[in-house]
């Protein structure tokens, strides 16, 4: 029976919205809800939870955007939380009604999850989308025959060309859901004697329901610890074969369906789909893959080209904010802390969102196209016997831009272990910001020369360098494929939607959403270490520091020209730097850094690079006190050339000791703002110290070994 609305709204209304992926259930969201959305994370997961507000004569709704899934059998992460909120858990707040989408084409496979929902006696209504494509597959799906087959509400909608939206948010004010009752009855599959005390523990009113908690609960790690205890205990004393109960469910729903779907479904002529054609060529095993590269290589090239402009412009407008502030602010540490910690940590937030909006904006075309389904299929054979997922080349091609949006991007693989594995290994993916220390060191040690006349050998190690970390991806993922343990199964089930234009509203809004997202939740980390990082690097022992002030003072009162005032400065920051407790840490592990051809110098360089990765430079250029522009290449380079070890004789950064400075840095994880977002990405510090400690680790003993393998 219907619910209608007979009076004003006293509360606010939940909706959950749910369909199976590339349905155009995220469009109908953007178009109910507009920019009034908020993204965050489900209870103990790492899901995206994305709520909207819907205003609709004067009347909010709360629109609860569930992740895309086939059924309600959980086998992921996603999976698991639709079951949760579905079942109406007293652990999470119940939706009031539900909206299920459909694609018209793939009508048969919506009706399965869509009668799963009727049997859990939810309030229903259905959203035939896709219309169009309906059309041009010369499909006619008698809607009132369906309306008497099933017995909820139905809408025939075409979202992305805004088609029905107003039908949506009429049936929705007026509450226009039913359930009808079971499409297919518990006792069909299962001896419902078996769930009495299910439903009485539970205090449940619905034999399916009871059933999938039974089935299913242990999947899910919200629910409360006594509660998983006594569904443990009472699976011992089961004498049915729930996996069995499972299959004969499907065949009978599928049974069920299909003499629907014989009834309503009318197939004017058989033709072949377009996509088809498309498909030889982009999923062919040599061409395909030949496409993707190209693809990948425009998308960075593009990323790198259009993003530098507005990354100088921030980076641009934080160095003249400091400066102002400097200038402004009276002399003291809070104006040092303002304009040296604050202010340059905000900036390292928000100079990352250019990067990480284009990204996204690229990725969310390809997906929106239809393609991105595509690669993840093509890839999937090539990924698995490492332990990872075919949806883990997105990841890991965005890390050699960034790892922070790499590390967000697999937030899409549904298997647990496969996700971990993927944000564990991406940011061995040499990213742009190890591109500095790279062309420093490899100018001071190889030779530009060129061998068979067109290879230049400077060129050939940096690619040695970035092809190091795909050996490094692939050998800890294969590692880590044999210490992870996960009771998921791991499969690839991947739709290959119809191509379609991207939906450019959409995009924008993803680009919103991910950079809010990165700025709001790894910005309080990265600015809280970027504060420490100054504190450390700013202060040391009171009387040390203030004897070296004291010295630096005494030699400006006398000095003759404002060269040497400059060259007293410079000697004094560089004492200052040393003898701060950053540059102690630096003395402290130089015993465990020598073994690599490392002194105290670089110890210090190391330690202040973990902010990010290209800070080495700007660090060493301050620790030997180099003058001009910092970022001048080639006064970095002479400068570091010229640097002789008072206990060898030798250069200090000799073939030996650099190639060891850059096999460290392919492998180490020297970056705040990636431990930021892994932090976020997995909810806990568990994860980051482990990556730390295994990357660490890893870039020391390969260090190691290159440092004596040179030497």
């Amino acid at each position: 029976m219907a619910v209608t609305l007979s009076s004003p709204l006293t509360k606010t209304l939940k909706i959950a919205l749910i369909g199976n992926p590339n349905v155009g259930k995220t469009t109908i969201f953007n178009q109910l809800t507009g920019l009034n959305q908020k993204i965050g994370n489900y209870p103990g997961v790492t899901v995206d939870k994305k709520k909207g507000v819907m205003t609709y004569q004067g009347n909010s709704y709360e629109i609860i955007d569930l992740p895309g899934t086939y059924s309600l059998y959980p086998n992921s992460e996603d999976e698991v939380i639709v079951h949760r909120v579905l079942n109406q858990f007293s652990e999470l707040e119940k939706p009031d009604f539900v909206l299920m989408v459909i694609d018209s084409v793939q009508l048969s496979r919506g009706l399965f999850l869509a009668t799963q929902l009727i049997d859990l006696g939810l309030n229903l209504a259905i959203v035939l989308n896709m219309s169009d494509l309906a059309e041009k597959s010369h499909l006619e799906i008698k809607t009132f025959e369906l309306f008497k087959k099933i017995g909820v509400p139905i809408l025939r909608t075409d979202a992305r060309h805004q088609k029905g939206i107003d039908q949506i948010r009429e049936l929705i004010h007026q509450q226009n859901f039913s359930n009808p009752g079971p499409f297919i009855e518990a006792k069909e599959f299962l001896d419902t004697n078996e769930l009495v005390d299910v439903r009485e523990f539970f205090d449940l009113d619905n034999d399916y329901r009871a059933y999938q908690l039974l089935r299913f609960g242990l999947k899910d790690k919200g629910l409360a610890e006594e509660k998983i205890a006594w569904i443990s205990k009472k699976l011992e004393s089961v004498k049915t074969d729930l996996e069995a109960a499972q299959l004969e469910e499907t065949k009978i729903r599928y049974r069920k369906i299909s003499s629907v779907i014989q009834e309503v479904l009318v197939k004017k002529e058989t033709v072949e789909p377009e996509e088809s054609k498309l498909d030889k060529v982009l999923l062919h095993p040599f061409w395909g893959y030949l496409i993707f590269g190209g693809i990948l290589l425009m998308i960075f090239q593009a990323i790198f080209a259009w993003a530098s402009v507005p990354m100088d412009l921030i980076d641009g407008f934080f160095a003249e904010l400091s400066s102002w502030l400097i200038e402004t602010l009276p002399q003291g540490p809070i104006a040092d802390l303002l304009a040296e910690g604050v202010i340059p940590g905000i900036g390292g937030v928000v100079i990352f969102i250019p990067q990480i909006a284009l990204l996204f904006g690229f990725l969310a075309i390809l997906e929106d196209t239809g393609y991105m389904s595509r690669v993840v299929f093509l890839m999937d054979r090539w990924m698995r016997p490492f332990g990872l997922h075919g949806k883990s080349i997105v990841p890991l091609v965005s890390g050699v831009a960034c790892a922070i949006p790499g590390v967000m991007a697999a937030r899409n693989i549904g298997n647990w272990k496969e996700k971990m594995i993927t944000i564990m290994v991406t940011p061995l993916m040499s990213c742009s910001a190890r591109l500095p220390v790279y062309i420093i060191l490899i100018g001071l040690v190889v030779p530009n020369d060129h061998i068979l006349g067109f290879i230049n050998l400077q060129a050939l190690a940096l690619l040695g360098l970035y092809l190091l970390g795909v050996l490094g991806v692939l050998a800890t993922a294969y590692g880590l494929k044999t210490i992870l343990k996960t009771d998921e199964k791991s499969f690839l089930m991947v739709e290959l939607p119809t191509y379609r234009t991207p939906r450019w509203k959409d995009v924008l809004l993803t680009m919103y959403n991910k950079s809010l997202t990165f700025v709001t939740a790894a910005g309080k980390v990265i600015l809280a270490i970027s504060i420490i990082l100054w504190i450390l690097g700013s202060y040391g022992p009171p009387t040390t520091m203030e004897s070296i002030r004291a010295d630096r003072d005494a030699k400006i009162a006398v000095a003759e020209n404002p060269e040497q005032v400059e060259e007293i400065e410079r000697e004094a920051s560089s004492a200052l730097l040393e003898n701060s407790f950053i540059g102690i840490m630096g003395r402290a592990i130089e015993p465990v850094i020598r073994p690599l051809g490392y002194d105290w110098k670089i110890g210090i360089a190391l330690i202040a690079s973990f902010a990010a990765r290209e800070v080495f430079v700007s660090t060493m250029a301050t620790i030997y006190s180099i003058g001009g522009d910092p970022e001048d290449d080639a006064t970095i380079r002479e400068t570091l050339d010229s640097q002789i070890n008072p206990v060898t004789g030798n250069k200090v950064f000799n073939k030996a000791t650099a190639f060891s400075l850059m096999v460290f840095y392919v492998f180490a994880m020297q970056c705040m703002s990636t431990l930021a977002v892994v932090y976020r990405e997995t909810k806990g510090w568990k994860w980051p110290i482990i990556q730390t400690v295994y990357m660490t680790t890893l870039a020391y003993l390969a260090a190691f070994i290159t440092y004596q393998i040179f030497s």
